[in-house]
């Protein structure tokens, strides 16, 4: 057969296919990094969210008008099995100090995509303490800036860029139109190198800015 095949070119995604990936947030970064595994080939995930879809998600998120006022956890877990059959768990919860080991159990990876350092704090204690990999994955504050950093190079609240995530951006920065761009790079950054963590253990970080591409016309 002479069709193209991605993954025997690139990488095979198999092995990983099965094994459960923790998205603890459902906001510009962790909904748009939900759907991304999920079309590349991941088959179990576990989405943690409290809120609800607003109206003003609609410019940086996946979702559609119909789906506002519905907890974003099921929609997205809905959106991905529709999709792709993707078998992804919903969790409309408030993930705390208290809970969060019980939210994070059996996990092969999870991913900190949360806007309050409270909630990253409780992310980043409980994954540690279960010996579980964390990637945290940000958007600067000025909107312009976005990484992922894994638990051993991520200090929560810091901001001192290269060590730890500058602050998370305002909640009304995530939503802003012109902030999807970043988001979706960001999250596209977020989807590689958990890829490569799932298939060879490595632990890459990135940061990126939008200001450092260039770009030319063909």
């Amino acid at each position: 057969m002479s069709f193209f095949l991605h993954e025997a070119r690139y990488r095979d995604l198999t092995p990983a296919a099965e094994r459960l990936v923790t998205i603890c947030g459902a906001g510009a970064l962790g909904a748009n990094l939900a759907e991304t595994l999920a079309r590349m080939g991941l088959r179990r995930l576990r989405l943690i969210d409290r809120d609800r879809v607003e109206t003003h998600n609609l410019s940086t998120q996946p979702w559609v008008q119909q789906d506002i006022g519905e907890p974003k956890a099921r929609v997205l877990a809905h959106m991905l099995y529709r999709a792709v059959g993707a078998r992804a768990e919903a969790r409309p919860a408030t993930l705390t100090a208290a809970n969060a080991a019980a939210l994070l159990a059996g996990s092969a990876a999870v991913v900190d995509a949360f806007d309050n350092l409270p909630s990253r704090a409780a992310v980043a204690g409980a994954a540690a303490a279960g010996g579980i990999p964390c990637l945290h994955i940000a958007l600067g504050g000025a909107g312009d800036y976005g990484c992922g950093l894994w638990d051993g190079a991520y200090q929560a609240g810091a901001g001192d860029r290269g060590l730890a995530p500058a602050q998370p951006a305002a909640p009304g920065d995530c939503d802003y139109p012109l902030t999807r761009p970043l988001a979706l790079l960001v999250a596209a950054a977020a989807a590689e190198v958990l890829a490569r963590h799932l298939i060879d253990g490595g632990r890459r970080g990135f940061e990126c800015t939008l200001r450092d591409l260039r770009m030319s016309a063909a």
